[in-house]
C-alpha cells in the first residue's frame, strides 16, 4: 500500500508540473490585457457538436474529436483524449474565442468545490461520463486540492486560443467513449484512445 501512495505522488507531482508549464505557455501566449472582463451569466451553451480535422499547435496533425460551444463564443476543441499507463486519461485540446470580444472561461466552469474554487479559474468542473458502465470521472486533484487541469485561466482576446487539459482517473480498457462535460459548455462523445 505504502508503495502504491508513492506512485500516486510521483504521478500527481508529474501532473502538476504539467499543468504549471501548460498554464505558464498559455498565459504568455494569450496576450492578456490583465482587464476584468463582463461577468455575463447567461443560459448554458447548448449548440450540439462536431467534428472535423483541424490541425492542433500541440500535436501537429491530430484530428478533432469534438467541438463544444460554450458562453460568449468560447469554443473548446477537444484534439486527443489519451489513456496512459498510470491510470489516468488526459484530455487535451485548445480553447478559442470566436466571439467579437474579449472573454474569460465563467467561473462555473471551474465547478462548485471549495478547495478547487480557491485555486483560481480552471477546467476543474469538467466530467467524463462512462454511460455503460455509469459511471462518472471528476478531474482529478493533487494533495492541495488543485485541479489537474489548466488554472489561471487568461481573458482571451477574439480569435485566439489557449491550450488547454484535463487529467481524469481512467474507465475501464473496455470504455472507448465517454460523454465529456464541462459546465456551460454542450455535451460531447468522445472516444479514448490508448
Amino acid at each position: 500500500m505504502n508503495t502504491q501512495w508513492t506512485a500516486r505522488a510521483r504521478r500527481t507531482a508529474v501532473a502538476v508540473a504539467l499543468a504549471v508549464g501548460l498554464t505558464v505557455g498559455a498565459v504568455g501566449c494569450s496576450g492578456g490585457d490583465g482587464e476584468d472582463g463582463k461577468a455575463e451569466s447567461s443560459a448554458t451553451g447548448s449548440t450540439g457538436t462536431g467534428t472535423g480535422s483541424d490541425t492542433s499547435p500541440q500535436e501537429g496533425t491530430s484530428k478533432t474529436l469534438a467541438e463544444v460551444k460554450g458562453q460568449e463564443g468560447l469554443l473548446l476543441k477537444i484534439t486527443s483524449a489519451a489513456r496512459d499507463a498510470g491510470g489516468f486519461v488526459t484530455v487535451s485540446g485548445e480553447l478559442k474565442n470566436d466571439g467579437a470580444e474579449s472573454a474569460r472561461v465563467p467561473v462555473r466552469a471551474s465547478g462548485d468545490e471549495t478547495e478547487v474554487l480557491r485555486h483560481g479559474a480552471s477546467l476543474g468542473g469538467a466530467t467524463l461520463v462512462d454511460s455503460a458502465g455509469k459511471k462518472r470521472y471528476y478531474v482529478l486533484r493533487d494533495t492541495e486540492g488543485r485541479p489537474l487541469t489548466t488554472t489561471d485561466m487568461p481573458k482571451i482576446k477574439p480569435g485566439a486560443s489557449v491550450p488547454v487539459f484535463m487529467q481524469f482517473p481512467s474507465p475501464p480498457a473496455s470504455t472507448e467513449e465517454v460523454s465529456f462535460q464541462l459546465p456551460t459548455f454542450a455535451s460531447a462523445t468522445i472516444s479514448i484512445s490508448g
